[in-house]
């Protein structure tokens, strides 16, 4: 047996007694799935190559599957950001639709808000640091395509600037505030993981913190 195979039986056995799941959960996989994916990959393994032409052979397990997991793995992470864009963009537009019409009514200026709103909704939605990124972005840009277009349709030929006019200080304190925050949140979650796991292995005994099974 290669020790590609045994490797994928010890991280077979790693996922199944839960030993993983901080590298799973960084990765967006379940037990399940990536149980299924080691499954395919030794199974895959064991299968002889396909031949393509005279000069190419393909393995499902070193090839096929792993390049569907890389597949799977990448528009899982394109369809969260994508859909985050496409929230961001409404929550961008419903504010504009919702703030004063009169200048002086309004205390802060729009595409201030308007990217501390899309920068906020981004990150919730986005969830990694990448996705909240780009979230933030493509949400900035859609909102002010939908205004443009919502314009259109009224018969105002208005030029729409992309990235000019106001709308590049939303992108940019859009950006900015969803990596910010999926930076501030990760690293305050990361170290109450890691607290919580101190406190376990320590208790309280005779007036003070000694490790566990540990007698002063």
């Amino acid at each position: 047996m290669s020790i590609g195979l045994i490797l994928l039986i010890i991280v077979g056995l790693l996922v199944a007694f839960g030993v993983a799941q901080r590298v799973l959960d960084r990765l967006r996989l379940t037990d399940r799935q990536a149980l299924l994916f080691v499954g395919l990959l030794f199974v895959g393994g064991l299968i002889p190559d396909i031949p393509i032409t005279p000069l190419l052979s393909v393995n499902i397990g070193g090839a096929l599957v792993p390049l569907g997991l890389c597949v799977y793995l990448l528009v899982k992470e394109v369809v969260r950001a994508l859909l985050a864009s496409v929230i961001t963009g409404v929550a961008i537009h419903l504010v504009g639709e919702w703030m004063p019409s009169e200048p002086e009514q309004i205390v802060i200026d729009p595409n201030y808000l308007f990217g501390l709103i899309g920068g906020a909704v981004a990150y919730l939605f986005g969830r990694s640091r990448r996705g909240a990124f780009v979230a933030g972005v493509l949400g900035s840009l859609i909102a002010a395509f939908w205004d443009a277009v919502e314009v259109w349709n009224q018969g105002v030929q208005q030029t729409l600037s992309l990235g000019g006019a106001g709308l590049l200080d939303t992108i940019v304190i859009s950006g900015l505030v969803a990596v910010l925050l999926a930076e501030l949140v990760g690293e305050i979650i990361e170290r109450m993981a890691r607290g919580t796991h101190r406190d376990e292995e320590r208790v309280f005994e005779d007036g003070d913190f000694v490790k566990r099974g540990e007698r002063k």
